[in-house]
């Protein structure tokens, strides 16, 4: 219905905010009986790639020259999503993706050996007998890692204040975490890295809560933004950058200091030896204060509630961790 808008007195009705009563000229392409060549031309115009809307255009963001918009993407995903669900404080946990639940261990044991029994001569296959050994032993960390995700998601504290357990969300150690505190009926995170080959996050991580990376290092940032306790199970190169990280920006004091727990003595005390590091000079004897062991799920969240009361700090005071 058409208005006279110069009648006297008329004030015109706010617009649809989608629709208009007469089409503007650009919203029809141009016909072909006016110049046959117009549609194969328009086909060709907006079926180029550079036609894409910058933030639909994948091939143009993963251009070298975009990776300052990468990584800003990469930081304020998990942080707008993290706040949404009102994640302030975490408990980290880190450990090897390669030491299963002890059933899966022990299965994959008796496979191997069965197949020893095959092939007596095979010296590969009674190398890979002692080292599934080894992880059958180291198996039972497991279980450590998913009752202290149960108590930890069993923590009192609701909403903003509740402590959330945050693992890089794969299997073996962080698995049992993240199970353990899906137990106990709480949120978890899973902060999965983007790598070269398929992977799978493990299932226990809270749907929405697994978040991808594509750069190690703004995962790493928000491992630490909301940290309150570090805690480390047995485990490899990705672990040991983790945890070493962790002690530099707690060293440097670039990250305030919060409790680093080295879960499993025997492991870690073959792993690397910190009082000859202090003995060489390389670090001094407080860095070796930085951190301590223990072997316990209950002895573990007892060690950072202690830590707490003695620092004269609450767990869940809102505070910056990692700048």
């Amino acid at each position: 219905m058409t208005v006279d808008i110069k009648e006297d007195g008329h004030k015109p009705l706010p617009p649809d905010e989608r629709r208009r009563e007469v089409q503007l000229p650009w919203c029809r392409p141009k016909p072909g009986h006016e110049d046959s060549r117009a549609p194969d031309l328009l086909r060709e115009i907006m079926g180029h790639p550079n036609y894409r809307q910058a933030d639909e255009d994948i091939d143009f963001l993963n251009r070298d020259d975009m990776r300052a918009t990468r990584l800003l993407l990469d930081y304020q995903k998990p942080e707008t999503l993290l706040r949404e669900h009102g994640v302030a404080h975490s408990i980290v946990v880190f450990g090897s993706t390669r030491i299963p639940e002890p059933a899966a261990a022990r299965e994959h044991l008796e496979v191997l050996r069965a197949r020893c029994e095959v092939c007596p001569e095979d010296a590969d296959l009674h190398r890979q007998v002692r080292v599934a050994e080894r992880v059958l032993a180291k198996s039972d960390y497991y279980e450590v890692a998913r009752e202290f995700g149960r108590i930890v998601g069993a923590a009192e504290g609701s909403g903003d204040n509740r402590l959330v357990v945050v693992t890089g969300g794969g299997p073996g150690m962080m698995e049992g975490a993240n199970r353990g505190a899906h137990d106990a009926g709480a949120k978890t995170i899973g902060l999965n890295i983007t790598l070269p080959h398929e992977q799978f996050p493990n299932p226990y991580i809270t749907p929405g809560l697994c978040l991808r990376f594509r750069y190690f290092a703004l995962r790493k940032l928000h491992f630490l933004m909301r940290a309150r306790a570090l805690v480390v199970f047995p485990g490899g190169f990705g672990t040991f950058d983790e945890l070493f990280e962790t002690l530099t920006l707690i060293q440097t004091r670039r990250l305030r200091p919060v409790p680093v727990i080295l879960v499993g003595r025997a492991f870690w005390e073959r792993a690397f030896d910190p009082d000859f590091l202090v003995e060489e000079g390389v670090i001094d004897p407080e860095d070796r204060e930085l951190f301590w062991y223990a072997e316990t799920a209950q002895e573990i969240w007892d060690d950072i509630r202690q830590w707490y009361a003695r620092a004269g700090r609450d767990m869940r005071e809102a505070e910056t961790g990692v700048e």
